[in-house]
């Protein structure tokens, strides 16, 4: 059974205190409603997952001690570990979820303790929230508590995945009841699904011009060119980079720039606008599902460092270095691995994405071990991550 630990009080409200001046003076956080703040007995709040600091935003809501579940590999490389051991954090693997897991978050609502999961798991790169694992909406009804929201608008801006840092913002919380325990027991899973849906799924470069938020700090697009990494105009791959506010392919020279609100402008040159980052996005993943579907792109392959997490010195370190090829059901390793000449091959049926930082890395895991690929293309592995959340979607259409 997996071991528990209980919040040490001190540290939390330690802690609270701390996220309060972040979230007011880097997220400029201000609060639509939060209604978990007098509220008493278990319940679970699901949260819509913009950046990595998150929780910041909603460690203050309620005044109560709430169990925050956090991916291992976060868990395992934090430099203060200890400190999430005190403040109660669950750390379990990604898209999989072990009976010892659930029996621990059962246990914690059992005994009256309000549990907190961002459902997506991984926080977006492009904008457009990821996909919430079907699972998720069968285990919300196994835990039958109340259900609440944690709706997050501006928060990516503050930390986007493909940028270095932190840049003031402005963030709207939304924390309200989503589906009353009694209710929930009524429902099917396609009408959690429906409502749950309705709550986490986000588009955060409209939002953030329907909202009018505006920041000095979103005309600064360095290591976006790691997702959008194909020209929208002329198709070409790997051929995009970005200098201070403007995003320009070097092949055939249609180019963007972006606004203190985060939304793009076409520059002189070829091709149309696109307003959102996130539909450019969409432009490369409907462009790529195309290609598998009819057959003018069915694997990948480059070179690749492997690194491996160093449990002792929390981090991950170099373990070896080949080829990774990846093609519809499977991930395929060749190369040395700590020494050794081997073939790895992991499948990816189950896998609905993969954890990744744009130009960095990408992680897959197989049983429990999480393999980091630091790509020789770094452009490439957004393509990588695209491929295989496409693959995932294409399998399960056919079901």
């Amino acid at each position: 059974m997996t071991k528990d630990t209980h919040p040490n009080l001190i540290v939390y409200r330690i802690t609270q205190a701390l996220a309060w001046i972040l979230s007011v003076f880097v997220f400029g956080r201000r609060v639509r409603r939060n209604e978990i703040r007098n509220r008493k007995g278990p319940f679970v709040v699901i949260g819509n997952h913009e950046c990595a600091l998150d929780f910041v935003n909603l460690i203050g809501m309620s005044p109560r001690p709430m169990r925050f579940v956090v991916s291992y590999c976060i868990f395992n490389t934090l430099p203060v570990r200890g400190l999430a051991r005190l403040l109660g954090v669950i750390p379990k693997q990604q898209f999989q979820t072990k009976t010892s897991d659930l029996r621990l978050m059962k246990r914690i609502l059992s005994n009256g303790e309000p549990l907190v999961i961002y459902p997506a798991g991984l926080m977006c790169e492009d904008g457009l929230s990821t996909p919430i694992p079907t699972a998720t909406y069968k285990f919300l009804k196994w835990l039958n508590v109340d259900v609440y929201a944690a709706r997050t608008t501006g928060a990516y801006m503050v930390m986007p995945k493909w940028a270095k840092g932190m840049r003031r913002g402005k963030t709207y919380m939304d924390v309200y009841k989503l589906i009353d325990k009694e209710e929930l027991a009524a429902m099917s899973e396609s009408d959690i699904r429906a409502r749950v849906d309705a709550a986490l799924l986000f588009d955060a470069y409209r939002e953030e011009d329907d909202e009018n938020i505006s920041s000095a700090g979103n005309r600064e697009i360095a290591g976006l060119e790691n997702v959008l990494y194909m020209c929208p105009e002329c198709g070409t791959e790997c051929s995009t980079e970005t200098k201070g506010d403007t995003i320009r392919c070097r092949v055939c020279g249609f180019a963007e720039r972006s606004d203190r609100k985060a939304a793009l402008s076409k520059l002189d040159g070829p091709g149309r606008e696109l307003r959102y980052v996130s539909d450019w996005s969409r432009i490369i993943r409907e462009t790529t599902r195309s290609q598998l579907l009819n057959g003018t792109l069915s694997e990948l392959e480059g070179n690749t460092t492997i690194q491996l997490l160093d449990l002792k010195h929390r981090k991950f370190a170099d373990a070896g270095e080949g080829l990774l090829h990846l093609s519809r059901g499977e991930f395929r390793f060749t190369g040395k691995l700590q020494g050794e000449d081997v073939e790895l091959i992991i499948p990816i049926g189950s896998i609905p994405t993969l954890p990744f930082k744009p130009g960095h890395h990408i992680e897959i895991q197989h049983g429990d071990t999480i393999y980091r690929c630091l790509m020789e293309d770094r452009q490439l592995m957004m393509k990588y991550v695209n491929m295989v959340e496409l693959f995932y979607e294409m399998d399960h259409e056919e079901v």
